[in-house]
C-alpha cells in the first residue's frame, strides 16, 4: 500500500498557513512561489467549497506549481524504462488524479499551523527554498526544504524534504514495493491506482 506521498507532507503542513497573496510573476522567484503556495492552499480549503471544487482547485495547483510529469517519472524509478508508452501515459494521468483526489480531502483535516520561508539558495538545476512550519502549543518547528527546478526563468517544485527526508524518494520506494509485490510488473501499480481513483478517491 502507498502510505503517503511527498505531496502529502508538503501540502498538509502548509494547509493552515496565513500568507499574503503574491502575484503570478512569483513563478520566477523561488521563495515567492513557495509563499504563494501557502496562500493558495488556504483557498483549496475554503469551507464553502464542495468536495468536487476542492479536487478541481487542488488539481490546478498541482499543474501550475509542481513538475508533475517529472515527479511521476522519478517516483516510477527504473520501472519507467520497462513500461510501454501506453503504460507511461496512463501512469502519468492516474498519478495526478490519485494525488488530487486523495489529498484535497486530507488537506481539509489540517489547520492551525503557520508557515514561514526562512531562506533560498541556488541549486544545480534551480533552487532550494527553506521554510519552517510553526506548530501550536510550542511544539518543535518542522523544517521543510523545497527543491525547485528552473526552466526559462520559471520554477516548478520537484521534491520536498521534511526534516531531511526526501518525500520523492519515499514515494518511489513505496511504488517500487507495490510493483515488486505484483511480480515486477508496472501494470500492478497501474491497477492499484485505477482502483483508488475509480473508487472516487484514495482510502
Amino acid at each position: 500500500m502507498v502510505r503517503r506521498s511527498f505531496l502529502t507532507a508538503a501540502l498538509v503542513l502548509i494547509a493552515g498557513a496565513f500568507i499574503p497573496a503574491i502575484p503570478a510573476t512569483a513563478a520566477a522567484d523561488p521563495a515567492a512561489l513557495i509563499s504563494n503556495l501557502g496562500h493558495r492552499a488556504l483557498e483549496v480549503l475554503g469551507k464553502n467549497a464542495t468536495q468536487a471544487q476542492r479536487v478541481e482547485r487542488f488539481r490546478e495547483l498541482l499543474r501550475e506549481d509542481f513538475d508533475v510529469p517529472g515527479i511521476a517519472r522519478f517516483v516510477l524509478g527504473r520501472y519507467w524504462n520497462t513500461a510501454t508508452d501506453e503504460q507511461r501515459a496512463e501512469f502519468l494521468k492516474l498519478f495526478e488524479e490519485y494525488v488530487a483526489l486523495a489529498y484535497s480531502t486530507r488537506l481539509a483535516e489540517y489547520t492551525g499551523e503557520t508557515f514561514k520561508v526562512t531562506g533560498s539558495r541556488p541549486d544545480a538545476d534551480g533552487a532550494i527554498v527553506s521554510s519552517q512550519i510553526i506548530r501550536p502549543a510550542g511544539a518543535q518547528p518542522v523544517k521543510v526544504d523545497w527543491r525547485l527546478i528552473g526552466r526559462n526563468g520559471v520554477y516548478k517544485i520537484s521534491d520536498v524534504s521534511v526534516d531531511g527526508i526526501s518525500m520523492a524518494v519515499t514515494q518511489r520506494s513505496e511504488f517500487a514495493s507495490v510493483i515488486q509485490h505484483n511480480g515486477g510488473q508496472v501494470q500492478g501499480l497501474i491497477a492499484m491506482l485505477r482502483q483508488k481513483t475509480g473508487a472516487g478517491g484514495a482510502r
